[in-house]
């Protein structure tokens, strides 16, 4: 059974067959002629499906595939507007197909003798993007949730008095950060130890981006109580809106006291290959580190994740244990990637980003952005043409947030959380929803390039319209 396992012959049949149902998957969902873009069923209707299936023991895995495909939400249908995943370019899977097979660890350099380097070419290419001089790099790593960590560590190795990682913190330290930033700084706070009282959220103003106003006074609240405040993290974009703090005001904050700034850039940062848009993050090139997404707006395969730092050798200041099963020396070694990440076997995910540069040039990714955000204020000029629709704020990035009006009742809040849901369960468009000052907005994320100004015409159609009331077979919480 192994060696047919192993065996040339069948990855070449088996291969081929995959590839030509993923084409005909493409060909599907870009002709629109696959009309469902969410096959949604219940959680507990899903697992008794796959239970069933596991109890028939092995069969076609060909067949296997094709129910995968047909059972999952269809990232790459022109009406997918939900969570904030890229459709990935298909050469990038291709990549990924290769990068799998091959499944070299980059830990030390023996085990990733091709995507260390061109992790290195990438990091330097975006930090020259961002503004950054030749002291910059960085590397990649597996999500912004884990990037956005890694940096505060390292502003905490950097800012926070003594050997942090040696002799533990003898301060009360804490971080700065808008209300609305992803909840992935709170939760790095929190596994740092910082508690409650080290993680200070300022207030956002109309537009839902910090108050840079306000700085100062927490700042001294802070300090009064006690507290270390090391960073500030700013938000390029924030996740529910797609609004851009003020980078510049916040750089200047953090110049006066000596702090580290961190900028989130996971889903917004991408706008520095946007000549068009690349202004939203004027400042970017004073942060300490910078967290981009390929992910998000830059058509890779998740998890693809860039941490930059503006000096390099701050990247080398995270993780400071010596491991001699794995490098012989404590060098600041760019080409052993596993000294500055928390990942040791690490996905050459280097290798998907190359091909797509190698392939198509840096202009892929800034036609993708700039036909996104050109998109969202089309979008937003429909809805504010509405009568019965309502814009929440003016879009910044490929982010809308709105919701309908025509209630039968008072309660906008529940009338916008039974449409989201009964779209959800027909399945035509997939949307999210969010809570903004606890009004509940239905909430796009234009993620396809190929989507149309009549693929949104016809999600305004389908929104207003929708019979109001919950069927008895719809779960009461999505």
């Amino acid at each position: 059974m192994l060696t047919e396992a192993y065996s040339a012959d069948a990855f070449r049949a088996q291969a081929h067959l995959l590839v030509d149902q993923l084409a005909d998957y493409l060909q599907q969902t870009e002709s629109r002629q696959l009309e469902t873009v969410i096959p949604y069923h219940s959680p507990d209707e899903s697992l008794a499906f796959w239970r069933s299936d596991f109890a028939q023991g092995p069969g076609n895995v060909q067949t296997f595939f094709q129910t995968v495909i047909d059972q999952s939400t269809h990232l790459h249908h022109p009406r997918y507007m939900g969570h904030q995943v890229s459709p990935p370019l298909p050469l990038a899977a291709v990549a990924g197909l290769l990068t799998e097979l091959l499944n070299n660890g980059m830990a030390v350099y023996e085990m990733g003798l091709v995507s260390n380097p061109l992790e290195r070419i990438i990091s330097e290419l975006l930090a020259q993007r961002i503004g950054f001089d030749e002291q910059a790099s960085g590397f990649l790593t597996s999500g912004g949730t884990l990037a956005n960590l890694t940096a505060l560590l390292a502003a905490r190795a950097t800012k926070a008095p003594g050997d942090v990682w040696q002799h533990g913190s003898k301060e009360r330290l804490a971080v700065m950060v808008a209300s609305e930033a992803h909840y992935c700084i709170d939760r790095a706070a929190r596994i740092m130890g910082f508690g409650d009282e080290g993680i200070i959220k300022l207030p956002v103003n109309e537009r839902f981006q910090m108050r840079t106003d306000l700085l100062e006074t927490y700042y001294e609240q802070a300090t009064a109580n006690g507290l270390r405040v090391i960073a500030v993290v700013a938000s390029a974009c924030s996740t529910s809106t797609g609004a851009y703090d003020d980078i510049t005001a916040v750089a200047d904050f953090c110049s006066t006291h000596n702090l580290w700034l961190h900028v989130d850039g996971a889903h917004g940062g991408a706008v520095v290959f946007s000549e068009q848009y690349k202004h939203l993050v004027r400042g970017l090139d004073r942060a300490d580190s910078v967290t981009i997404d390929w992910h998000k707006m830059l058509m890779t395969p998740a998890l693809t994740t860039s941490l930059i730092f503006r000096r390099n050798e701050d990247s080398f200041r995270t993780f400071q244990q010596q491991a001699q099963y794995l490098w012989a020396s404590d060098a600041d070694d760019w080409f052993n990637s596993g000294k500055r990440t928390f990942e040791c076997t690490k996905l050459m995910m280097s290798v998907k980003i190359y091909a797509l540069l190698k392939a198509y040039g840096e202009g892929i990714f800034t036609e993708n952005i700039d036909t996104l955000y050109d998109l969202a204020r089309q979008f937003a000029d429909l809805i504010r043409q509405h009568p019965n629709l309502e814009l929440a704020v003016e879009p910044q990035s490929n982010i809308v947030c709105f919701r309908v009006t025509n209630a039968p009742t008072a309660d906008l809040n529940q009338h916008n959380t039974t449409i989201r849901r009964q779209l959800l369960h027909n399945g035509r468009f997939h949307i999210v929803q969010t809570t903004l000052h606890g009004q509940v907005y239905l909430r796009v994320s234009l993620r396809n390039p190929l989507t149309t100004l009549t693929d949104l015409e016809e999600l305004i159609d389908s929104l207003v319209n929708l019979l109001i009331g919950t069927s008895a077979n719809t779960p009461a919480n999505q």
